[in-house]
């Protein structure tokens, strides 16, 4: 049986947590960047789908490219991160589902449905991207996800063979917590949930 996190742990993860918009010159390594899908695969799927596809832009050259995709207000934090991560979704995914799922055909369920596909690699793969920040956090670094962007023209740069869309961004880094606004309230309980 699991074990409940410690409180440090949950400050880390979700409490204390923020989304950052501004950055320390900080570099992040390709190692941790490896060690943030290592962590994030484990992410629950729809019959193990694992639709997404992440493209993290660390080169002057490529962050350029992706400058010139996300609007006005993301320009400098995007500038400034050490690294952005595209959470891009795979419409392609059920062709991997004999090696992720092969107790079953599960690649039939979703051979010709388009609307079916595209459903599921969305959900999916803004799932894992979801935990892609809490693996991101879980090792000391800090995120700033955006929707802001034009998604053609991130489609265009870096999925030009139309198999992958781009879902959302997530800006990763050490952030500067000296420009963090005070923290917003919630939904309390009772506004954001039933128990039935």
């Amino acid at each position: 049986m699991a074990s409940v996190l410690n409180e440090q742990s949950l400050q880390q993860l979700f409490i204390s947590a923020r989304t950052h918009h501004t950055w320390k010159n900080t570099p992040v390594s390709d190692e941790q960047l490896k060690q943030i899908y290592d962590l994030f695969k484990y992410a629950p799927t729809s019959v193990n789908c694992s639709p997404a596809r992440i493209v993290f832009v660390k080169s002057a050259a490529e962050k350029e490219r992706l400058l010139q995709c996300v609007n006005p207000g993301n320009v400098e934090k995007t500038k400034n991160a050490p690294v952005t991560a595209i959470i891009g979704m795979d419409l392609d995914f059920y062709e991997q589902l004999p090696k992720l799922f092969p107790h079953v055909d599960a690649k039939s369920w979703f051979v010709g449905k388009d609307t079916f596909i595209e459903q599921t690699a969305f959900r999916n793969s803004s799932l894992q991207g979801a935990y892609l920040i809490l693996a991101a956090r879980a090792i000391g670094l800090d995120c700033g996800p955006m929707s802001g962007f034009d998604a053609d023209k991130v489609n265009a740069a870096f999925f030009p063979d139309g198999r992958v869309k781009v879902n959302f961004l997530v800006n990763i880094g050490y952030g500067d917590e000296s420009s963090l606004m005070p923290r917003q309230p919630r939904p309390s309980f009772d506004e954001a949930c039933r128990i039935l």
